[in-house]
């Protein structure tokens, strides 16, 4: 199946990286290095933040993209992934913000890719639309603790040009997620950062 990129090159570059977003590299980041990987294979590497930082700490990583013009190691699509790789080549593959993008019916058809060609892990990052809460305590001795928390609010999803679905939205509960997931890959972690409450972050490992 192949896709065309949704939005231009520039997109990523202009008024991209808040601080919200930030949080998120760091999370990336931060899983990838956790699995101690020799090769990375990354999709959907926007402006190759995580890939410039990862690569700066030793690992051999590999982008790919549909977009061309975002200059990644390999253009293609995230279904047609053993057509370009040998399976089970890379250690960890990391998937953020990016199943999304793709109609929902061909999630599976990506899975399956993802799973053939990652060794071990696979790390996700979904957007999380359930209404969020969160609070900040100040605890004598033990310091600052930050309770978060997601709470149900489905309602219809309308495409907005980027995204054909989210989490939380009527019709894809992160239970009916969980259970696509469950079909390739073992649920070791997921958790939704307090900095960024609308990604949810999974991570996988290979069954």
């Amino acid at each position: 199946m192949n896709f065309s990129p949704m939005v231009p090159v520039e997109h990523y570059f202009k008024n991209y990286d808040t601080r919200q977003r930030f949080n998120s590299y760091w999370n990336q980041i931060n899983e990838v290095l956790k699995t101690n990987p020799e090769r990375v294979l990354e999709i959907g590497p926007g402006n190759k933040t995580v890939a410039g930082y990862l690569k700066n700490q030793g690992v051999d990583i590999t982008t790919v993209d549909i977009d061309k013009g975002l200059n990644p190691d390999c253009v293609c699509s995230i279904t047609e992934l053993s057509k370009h790789f040998k399976e089970s080549y890379f250690d960890t593959v990391l998937c953020a913000e990016v199943l999304e993008h793709i109609p929902f019916e061909y999630v599976e058809k990506a899975l399956t890719e993802l799973h053939y060609v990652c060794r071990e892990f696979l790390i996700v990052s979904l957007p999380d639309s359930r209404i969020s809460l969160m609070a900040m305590l100040q605890v004598p001795i033990i310091g600052m603790k930050k309770i978060a928390l997601k709470v149900p609010f489905p309602v219809k999803h309308r495409f907005n040009g980027e995204h054909y679905w989210e989490i939380g939205k009527s019709g894809y509960s992160l239970a009916r997620i969980n259970r696509i997931l469950e079909k390739k890959f073992i649920i070791a972690k997921s958790y939704n950062s307090p900095e960024n409450m609308y990604h949810l972050f999974i991570v996988l490992k290979k069954r």
